[in-house]
């Protein structure tokens, strides 16, 4: 399909990419915002990262991989303590967690958020200071309890009434008083895509803000005396760009902490909204600055504390993807290129739904590139797809690539660094994909790819 011919179609397949591409020149183009800072084309066309060119680290490390600019990485951290200074700024472990991240945010100085036994236990591996860590999860077990207990986590946000039920007479037994957020469903509707929305009423986390719950939870905590309630808690979604939602949380949550100051006579110290920032998956994503976020947040925050004569309490923020995923992209070798009819070109990749489920899952949109070379050929519209057993394997959706890409060509897509790694899976028995982290010239592997061995290891049949 030709550029002439992919304009034409263009409403038809729902076109969501760089539809400005139209030239040879411009298949060749790298949008900054999509990119890792240090990703560059050197004269011949080839992507390089961190001072490395892209066909001697495919050469080395193999395909499918991802690839993490630990100058990005470190970049975006010290952007975000910057930008909210006073506030502590949490890093989402779900994202993407490993001992070589953990050591990199530590040293960075933010704190850490795990929602299950096995990320605390990653953050405790590498010496992250427990006191750093908030322990989230709507439905964490005992033994993952007591394990943040013996630990001494920072905080736990509790989310339901059979946990700080447990919590509270595992507290009492071991003659601790853990500090607790509690996490309030603040009933806003997030603009994302429904399965990352957390604050509607309908869903699984949190205490009901409308029904009364979150207010009976305080009170609970309070009368019992044993765990420390230190705050509340409001997460609204993920993916999130527009931050008029968090001036609608920041004012109900604030609203209730003014109620439990005027019934029980205490003033909590904390307040964590959230976050989950937008990043640009396409040239159509326009995500905000950590100053920008910052300014705005923090404009809400004392506006609403002002209206309720609350003292401006301590806030913690959590970015989410906002931090690694722009740092990180995935590289694939082409394998077929196939016309189907000159209905679309599908262009079929070495990896695909199991190092990436999130096209599949969220109908995510992705952009892509060649990496290895330049092309003068004509722009055409082609759909990235993975090599499992599913239609659905789907890894670009819609894209402009050089109508002259073939097997054995290496294809970038940015934007992978969360909920990528973190999520993939075996399926079709396919091992998963380095991490290898570039810096100054250099490149090593944090977490290696798995092999046949792997996979075997755990089959005892």
């Amino acid at each position: 399909m030709r550029a002439h011919e992919a304009g034409a179609l263009h409403g038809d397949l729902g076109y969501r990419g760089p539809a400005w591409l139209r030239t040879p020149e411009d298949v060749n183009a790298l949008v900054p915002h999509l990119w890792p800072r240090t990703v560059r084309r050197t004269g011949n066309g080839s992507l390089e990262i961190g001072g490395v060119a892209i066909e001697d680290l495919a050469a080395e490390y193999g395909t499918p991989a991802y690839f993490l600019d630990e100058e990005d990485l470190r970049g975006r951290c010290r952007d975000f303590v910057s930008a909210f200074a006073g506030a502590d700024v949490y890093y989402a472990g779900k994202s993407f967690l490993c001992k070589a991240v953990v050591r990199v945010i530590e040293e960075e100085g933010l704190f850490l958020d795990v929602c299950s036994g096995g990320e605390l236990a990653v953050a405790l591996k590498a010496g992250f200071p427990p006191e750093r860590i908030g322990f989230h999860g709507n439905n964490k077990s005992v033994s993952e309890l007591s394990r943040a207990l013996d630990a001494g986590v920072g905080r736990i946000v509790v989310d339901s009434f059979d946990e700080i039920s447990r919590l509270t007479e595992m507290s009492r037994k071991r003659n601790k008083r853990p500090s607790v957020l509690v996490r309030v469903t603040v009933g806003v509707e997030a603009h994302t895509h429904e399965f990352i929305a957390t604050a509607h009423e309908d869903q699984k986390f949190g205490f009901s803000l409308a029904g009364g719950a979150a207010f009976q939870a305080a009170t609970k905590i309070l009368d019992e005396g044993v765990l420390d309630l230190r705050g509340l808690h409001s997460h609204i979604g993920s993916q999130i760009f527009d931050t008029s939602g968090f001036e609608v949380a920041a004012k109900r949550v604030l609203e209730l902490q003014a109620q439990i100051r005027d019934a029980r006579g205490v003033e909590l110290a904390e307040l964590d909204l959230g976050g989950g920032f937008g990043i640009a998956y396409t040239t159509q994503d326009d995500p905000s600055s950590p100053g920008d976020l910052a300014k705005r947040i923090n404009k809400i925050v004392e506006s609403e504390c002002e209206i309720n004569s609350l003292r401006v309490p301590r806030l913690s923020i959590e970015p989410g993807r906002a931090i690694v995923g722009p740092a990180v992209f995935t590289l694939y070798e082409v394998g077929t290129v196939k016309d189907v009819d000159g209905i679309r070109t599908y262009v079929s990749v070495d990896g695909g739904m199991s190092d990436n489920i999130r096209t599949a899952l969220y109908d995510a949109s992705y952009s892509a590139t060649v990496a290895g070379r330049r092309s003068v050929a004509e722009p055409m519209l082609a759909r990235v797809v993975g090599k499992h057993c599913e239609s659905g394997d789907i890894v670009v959706k819609d894209e402009f690539l050089p109508a002259d890409v073939q097997p054995g060509d290496l294809l970038a897509v940015p934007g992978t660094g969360a909920y990528c790694r973190s999520m993939a899976s075996n399926y079709n028995h396919v091992p998963r994909p380095p991490v290898v982290a570039v810096r100054d010239g250099a490149s090593r592997v944090i977490v290696r790819r798995e092999t046949e061995d792997d996979l075997l290891a755990l089959d005892v049949g």
